[in-house]
């Protein structure tokens, strides 16, 4: 299976996915990488790996739909089957989302629902929170939405700094992201509207394992 990452910045969950690829442990093949940001290290990490990269920049179009118009055509001419979503900082619209229904992951950084949007870390700290975490979910036409299929959970200690949460999620992300990419990529997981499936069962709110 071919998939894209789209990233907007240090690319260090898409290193996870290459070292996964590097092993045989992915189950498919990344064909390109792409950014809306010409400065993003990930893109750097991508070439290093011999990895096909492009800069997509909202700044280059008149508008949103000709921007995702560009993304999509850079993703259907490679050949993209699955399209990853790591730390892309653009809310895509219903558009883009139904072209690749059931066929865009994404990570966030909380135990989805909670903390939606931005500053996750902060807001978990800042409600007194001791558990914290990541999900990898489905996108929907809904922020952060969609179905979640995995989940790992980190503690959050009364000592902690911002980047000492922030770091601890982030291992968990690396490790997790790529499990869920190859359960895809083998046909165990599929999106059915609105739940995610892991081999013939239905997931529940908090994905596979919530326990």
């Amino acid at each position: 299976m071919r998939l894209a990452v789209l990233l907007s910045g240090n690319g260090q969950t898409l290193q996870a996915i290459i070292e996964a690829q590097k092993c045989g442990h992915l189950h498919a093949e990344i064909a390109c990488v792409i950014s809306d940001r010409s400065d993003a290290y990930g893109l750097v990490r991508a070439q290093q790996a011999n990895i096909a990269t492009a800069v997509i920049a909202r700044a280059q179009f008149d508008n949103k739909v000709d921007f995702e118009q560009a993304l999509i055509d850079t993703l259907t001419s490679a050949g993209v089957e699955l399209v990853v979503l790591a730390g892309f900082m653009r809310v895509l619209s219903p558009h883009f989302i139904s072209h690749f229904a059931g066929r865009i992951l994404n990570i966030h950084p909380s135990l989805l629902p909670k903390f939606k949007g931005l500053n996750t870390h902060q807001r978990a700290i800042d409600a007194g929170e001791q558990e914290h975490g990541t999900s990898v979910h489905f996108v929907d036409e809904s922020l952060d939405g969609g179905a979640v299929i995995l989940q790992a959970k980190v503690p959050i200690f009364p000592e902690d700094s911002l980047a000492d949460v922030e770091q601890r999620v982030k291992q968990q992300e690396q490790h997790i992201y790529p499990l869920v990419i190859s359960w895809f990529a083998q046909g165990r997981l599929v999106f059915s509207p609105p739940y995610a499936v892991l081999d013939g069962n239905v997931l529940g709110a908090s994905g596979y394992a919530s326990d």
